[in-house]
């Protein structure tokens, strides 16, 4: 089953809710973002499209990163299939968001191959979280009670404090994984 997703309500209610943390008005933060307070209160309703140089013009007037405004809030393992994930659009770049993964600490990036053998990793340090996102073929990948299906183009974070299982379901499987390590106290 596959569940659709308006990204425009999701980046709506965040900039909604930024702006009332930082007890903006409307016209304020059309103002600071160089929009009218009309076309603001449209993408706050989820009515309106904007481009990637408004929301960059948004993010920079609330003083918040870009992902802020595109993340939705998900369960402890979070999939994200091909062709989900906010998207924004400028003149010469496409981006899609896949996750957002807030860290002090040190990021580990692999390139890595699943053989179609299944393999059970043993809980990591509390606060280890992986990301992979699947490149080329097929996978089953994430913790053991809530793994998930991946295609190419999909991905998966989670914590990986937890025992977690990988098998690739062909036989040339690839992906990109970041092993994210929490700082002490961070």
């Amino acid at each position: 089953m596959m569940v659709r997703v308006d990204w425009a309500r999701i980046v709506g209610r965040n900039i909604h809710r930024l702006r009332g943390s930082a007890g903006l008005s409307l016209v304020e933060l059309g103002e600071a973002g160089g929009i009218s307070k009309t076309t603001l209160h449209g993408i706050e309703q989820g009515t309106g499209n904007p481009t990637l140089s408004t929301l960059w013009a948004l993010a920079t007037a609330l003083e918040v990163p870009l992902g802020e405004l595109l993340e939705q809030h998900g369960a402890p393992a979070e999939v994200t299939r091909a062709g989900q994930g906010s998207r924004v659009d400028g003149d010469a770049v496409h981006a899609r968001l896949l996750h957002r993964i807030r860290l002090r600490g040190t990021v580990e990036v692999y390139d890595i191959e699943l053989d179609e053998a299944h393999q059970r990793s043993a809980a990591h340090a509390p606060g280890v979280r992986e990301c992979l996102v699947l490149t080329e073929g097929a996978a089953f990948v994430g913790p053991e009670e809530s793994a998930a299906e991946l295609a190419a183009g999909d991905s998966i974070r989670f914590g990986a404090d937890t025992p977690h299982v990988y098998a690739g379901r062909g036989e040339r499987n690839r992906a990109v994984l970041l092993m994210l390590h929490e700082d002490a106290g961070g």
